[in-house]
């Protein structure tokens, strides 16, 4: 009989260690060292014995034939944009997101939707029947072949899914759900880790579209092992403010799709629904021209998006002015302000600067330098922009503008919405011009700042 021994395994970080101690030597927290029984193998001997059976069979990749994989469309736009034209066979999709954001509603309406027409199975480990059968009533779902089961135990769920045979599977969620192949609690870094590989194995083997759902640390991470997220084959995370009813899916991992790709929702008393126009939600669209407001375009994924920046500017009374950002990097802003003093000659080292994205937003991308700064110049000298003007750019070190990746389609999107006057880097201007729109040129960031 294999020797069973005692190991303490991190519940931060996954590593192991072979005796107790308060703090982690590889991630450095404390009092996260749990303990756990590991069965060794037999003999050292039969570990490095080698494989003794038939060899594998290897193959040209150039015979292959490059088949597209078939989607299951999920009855929600925003949801296969996000997963990259909808779910594949046989995949596993992690979603987290902070408690009560909206991944069990979301995941409850979409396996409602595929139940009438698809066998789905819904596999609860956090809440009851009558709490389920109660949120469907709320939400006026048709519930008429929706199949529920309530177990945690891993090996009990994929003998009942071997049984019913679903093309698609939620698993809610993934830290409550156990093997009784070790020993530790439910959530453990081992049982998680574990879980998700035999879920995921029975997923790829019976071609069977899965959905996991996980929670998330106070720091917004999934919560569990690194490892969770390179088992699956998608990673989303779902974003928003608790006060806002503006919910954002944003992909981080997607073997079967863009990555960073978006999907906009609104929660309502009915739950989540698609944004079909995100752009129309990200802009204030003030009645009047007001100073330290600037429209600019980003890019999500394949998505071009409108989205507002706004900055403050005033007086600062303590001997380091503050430099806070809300959707945009800290750092980034204070490098920006450098350049607009060096190349631009502002001076801001006397001032308190707030820059903030409407609408929850969070911009990744380098091509909001140049309507940041012009915010700030524009709240700085109280002079506002006009409301059909949008901008974008790469601001760098040195006082160049820079282009930016697909600027002809955030041209054509800024069009579409109505504005009238665009400044980006010259490197973007379309040839042909856009219809309706007057197009300002500019290879320096002092020309940028002289329509300010």
């Amino acid at each position: 009989m294999a020797k069973a021994k005692t190991h303490y395994v991190c519940q931060k970080c996954g590593a192991t260690a072979y005796k107790w101690a308060g703090q982690c030597v590889d991630c450095g927290e404390w009092n996260c060292l749990d303990e756990t029984v590991i069965e060794e193998a037999k003999t050292k001997s039969a570990r490095f014995s080698g494989y003794t059976g038939d060899p594998p069979h290897c193959c040209w990749l150039s015979d292959i034939a490059a088949v597209e994989e078939s989607r299951i469309s999920c009855q929600n736009e925003e949801l296969d944009r996000v997963l990259g034209g909808g779910l594949v066979n046989g995949s596993v999709v992690l979603i987290g997101g902070d408690p009560g954001i909206g991944k069990s509603t979301l995941l409850l309406q979409t396996l409602t939707a595929l139940s009438q027409s698809r066998n789905a199975l819904y596999v609860t480990g956090e809440e009851s029947p009558q709490q389920v059968s109660l949120r469907a009533k709320r939400l006026d779902l048709n519930v008429n072949r929706f199949k529920l089961l309530t177990e945690t135990q891993v090996e009990r769920i994929i003998h009942t899914a071997m049984q019913e045979k679903p093309q698609v599977m939620v698993i809610d969620s993934i830290q409550t759900v156990f093997t009784d192949v070790l020993q530790s609690a439910a959530g453990s870094v081992a049982q998680v880790r574990e879980s998700a590989a035999q879920l995921v194995r029975f997923a790829k083997q019976s071609n069977t579209a899965l959905f996991l759902v996980g929670h998330v640390t106070k720091e917004g991470a999934l919560a569990g092992p690194r490892v969770l997220e390179h088992m699956v084959d998608t990673v989303l995370y779902f974003e928003g403010d608790s006060s806002s009813r503006y919910r954002v899916i944003r992909a981080i991992k997607n073997r079967f799709g863009a990555v960073n790709e978006l999907g906009v929702f609104v929660m309502g008393d009915k739950g989540l629904r698609e944004v079909k126009n995100p752009s129309a939600i990200f802009l204030s669209r003030h009645e009047e021209n007001v100073a330290g407001s600037v429209i600019m375009v980003t890019r999500e994924g394949s998505r071009p998006l409108l989205v507002e920046v706004q900055a403050l500017v005033d007086t600062s009374h303590m001997p380091n002015p503050r430099r806070v950002t809300l959707g945009l990097e800290q750092n980034r802003l204070a490098m920006l302000l450098a350049v607009l003093h060096r190349h631009g000659g502002i001076v801001t080292y006397d001032q308190d600067v707030f820059v903030n994205v409407v609408g929850g937003v969070r911009l990744n991308e380098t091509g909001a330098d140049l309507a940041v700064l012009l915010a700030v110049l524009s709240s700085l000298r109280n002079q506002p922009l006009p409301n059909d003007l949008i901008v974008f750019g790469e601001v760098g070190l040195a006082g160049e503008i820079r282009p930016v990746p697909n600027g002809v389609e955030r041209l054509q999107e800024a069009a579409k919405h109505g504005f009238k006057q665009a400044i980006v880097p010259k490197q973007n201007v379309p040839k042909g011009g856009i219809t309706g729109l007057t197009i300002t040129p500019v290879l320096r960031l002092n020309e940028a700042l002289a329509y300010c």
